[in-house]
């Protein structure tokens, strides 16, 4: 396969001390070569020089070159890291240079693919890079780089092995009956195969869960009638007055957003407008929108007032999120002493806020190693995971049912496809596409 030079910029396209510019393909050196002021085109090993980007006789900058011989780059290819001074007005200039001496632009994610392609990478740890780039903590970037190292992929590596070898058993009892040394795969050998993957795989689905909440955060709504203090609690949680507070009910009348940061975990936070009766328009408008709001979150801050008693109303936004992970909060507890119904009591007025930090941390279900354990924590690996595990149900079945192995090794072929795919060792050009595409340039 050939595989044409490319090039970008590695760097924020904005004026900075320095910019880099990749350049890798079959031809990286030769296009290079064409316009620096020393050949490059005989380096065998990695090495760094200084001269300059020439035009003809016209000099672009002086920059410094990292040469990499493949297959010892990062994407296995020849590969030139050009650092400029930076101006953007230099950095394209260089772009545009090597452009014309026959490179092209790379597309989203282009390098991240190659290394891919060429097996610097695995899938997980190509989709580990995006996720560290995007971390917003500094727990999830942690928590990416364990998938970039690799130690994500050590999870799953075991279990496809254990897969190959009962499906290898199975192929050559089919393909070879003739030969009476070899052992017979039986119904036995896959539903103790199924036993044992089966709570390797929920531990793994569990641990990715979490991994997912530390990755992306979840969405937390607070939604109550008005006047109970959502917005009083959204601005105590953010630490500032995003949200306006009035005694006049009906005051927010669509979604109001903020992101804190607790324990690591970020809470995308959605103040919602009281839900009660109206004959407003606009106000209807927001009381709708506060319903989606409550399907679409991952938990729900029910808010009630501490200092009176539950009302119809109440009751029925209770009623809205009985089926929807939810905690009880009875804001106002300053202006009560009662602590007689069961829930949270805080004074968001007040800042007295602690208990319910504390119990929506304690609902997320993290500990201490949470942080630390390398997990399948994106949508594609979880759900990959979970179709591997039905598929092995699915074949575990087939085996007490008494179908013929050939049959039963149907499903387990399908489970093996799919440990492949999380890896992107099975069908690797279609799958790869869709996820480098969300990368940036120069990636």
């Amino acid at each position: 396969m050939v595989f044409e030079t490319i090039v970008a910029l590695a760097t924020a396209p904005l004026k900075s001390a320095l910019h880099i510019i990749r350049v890798s393909g079959d031809d990286a050196f030769t296009v290079v070569s064409k316009c620096f002021s020393k050949d490059i085109r005989d380096i065998k090993e990695r090495t760094l020089l200084v001269g300059k980007m020439m035009d003809n006789d016209k000099v672009i900058d002086e920059v410094v070159l990292a040469i990499y011989k493949g297959p010892n780059s990062f994407t296995g290819e020849d590969l030139v890291e050009i650092t400029c001074h930076g101006s953007v007005l230099i950095a394209n200039e260089i772009i545009e240079l090597l452009l014309s001496k026959g490179a092209r632009l790379a597309t989203n994610g282009e390098y991240s693919s190659r290394a891919f392609l060429h097996e610097k990478i695995d899938l997980i740890q190509a989709e580990a890079i995006n996720d560290v780039i995007n971390a917003s903590t500094k727990e999830a970037k942690e928590l990416s780089m364990l998938s970039l190292k690799g130690e994500t992929s050590k999870l799953i590596v075991p279990i496809r092995k254990r897969i190959a070898d009962v499906l290898s058993l199975i192929e050559v009892n089919i393909d070879y009956p003739e030969y009476e040394d070899i052992e017979v795969a039986n119904k036995g050998h896959v539903v103790a195969l199924v036993d044992e993957l089966v709570p390797q795989i929920d531990k793994l689905v569990n641990e990715g869960e979490k991994g997912l909440i530390i990755k992306e955060g979840i969405n937390v709504a607070l939604v109550g009638k008005p006047n109970v203090g959502k917005s009083s609690l959204l601005n105590a949680l953010l630490g500032e007055n995003k949200a306006i507070v009035t005694d006049i009910a009906g005051t927010t009348r669509d979604i109001v957003e903020g992101e804190i940061n607790l324990n690591g975990v970020v809470l995308h936070l959605l103040d919602t407008a009281g839900i009660r009766e109206v004959e407003d328009k606009v106000e209807s408008i927001g009381v709708n929108k506060s319903k989606e709001t409550i399907n679409k979150a991952d938990l729900v801050l029910v808010l009630l007032d501490a200092s009176n008693e539950l009302d119809k109303e109440d009751e029925e936004i209770l009623s809205l999120v009985k089926d929807i992970p939810h905690i009880v909060v009875y804001n106002k507890s300053d202006k009560t002493s009662s602590r007689d119904k069961e829930g949270i009591y805080i004074s968001a007025l007040n800042n007295d806020i602690t208990p319910l930090k504390d119990a929506v941390y304690e609902r997320l279900g993290l500990k201490e190693e949470s942080f630390k354990t390398p997990s399948l924590n994106n949508v594609r690996q979880l759900g990959l995971l979970k179709n591997t595990k039905e598929s092995l149900l699915k074949a575990k079945s087939d085996a007490l049912n008494d179908l013929p192995i050939d049959l039963v090794s149907v499903s387990l072929h399908d489970a093996y496809n799919q440990v492949l795919e999380i890896l992107g060792e099975y069908n690797q050009r279609d799958i790869s596409k869709e996820i480098f595409s969300r990368f940036c340039v120069g990636k």
